[in-house]
């Protein structure tokens, strides 16, 4: 699909298809950006990662919360409120030895509709399908042997799929009924590409002042 394609004489049933084909290419690159999948992984750049991902989280809730307020009914539909992975972030830090970040919270733009929330959301719950294979990684990494369960990635653990369904099934539902299927892809592209600018310093926050940061490219996460 191309950057200007429209989704909107598309069926429902197909907008979730046309967010993965859509995105394809920003999701391509938040997940070179991050490198979880690289073999040499250390526990510095893991843990650069999560502050990074950390505060843009608490920042995308926030502005989530801020549309919950408006459409109750769908964010209980969701289930928005059992979705939330801040505190989890934070807590994976915190079994590191790490603080979330001190830096400047990123621009996240809260959704100003339901399209747009579901589109940020579509970012945000996909990423637990490949957090799923992120935490078998992290688990074969003699680096990281030490470090213990890593929560935030995959928290549902084996009700991945099930979270994962029934968010695709409101996605359709909302757009059958009328919603704005370009919008919801819209600000899905969106929140990849704020993301992965958010986290593109994560390799120079991972190395040593005295070391110039490389760019290892690993398998995609």
């Amino acid at each position: 699909m191309s950057r200007d394609a429209r989704t909107d004489d598309r069926s429902p049933d197909d907008v979730m298809a046309a967010l993965r084909a859509a995105t394809a290419a920003e999701h391509q690159q938040l997940e070179d950006t991050l490198d979880l999948m690289d073999d040499h992984l250390t526990v510095a750049r893991l843990t650069a990662v999560l502050q990074r991902m950390h505060a843009f989280w608490v920042a995308a809730e926030t502005g989530l919360d801020t549309w919950a307020a408006t459409d109750p009914g769908t964010a209980e539909d969701l289930d928005w409120a059992g979705r939330r992975r801040a505190d989890l972030f934070a807590a994976d830090l915190a079994a590191l030895g790490a603080v979330p970040t001190a830096d400047p919270a990123p621009a996240v733009p809260a959704p100003s509709s339901t399209d747009e929330a579901l589109g940020t959301m579509y970012v945000l719950e996909g990423s637990t399908l490949g957090g799923v294979f992120i935490d078998r990684h992290l688990a074969s990494l003699p680096a990281l042997a030490g470090v213990g369960t890593v929560r935030a990635f995959s928290p549902y653990g084996e009700r991945t799929g099930a979270r994962w369904a029934a968010f695709r099934r409101t996605t359709r539902e909302h757009v059958t009924r009328g919603g704005d299927a370009d919008a919801v892809v819209g600000a899905a592209r969106r929140t990849f590409v704020l993301m992965a600018q958010w986290c593109a310093d994560v390799e120079q926050r991972a190395s040593p002042p005295s070391e110039p940061a490389t760019r290892r490219r690993g398998a995609a996460a």
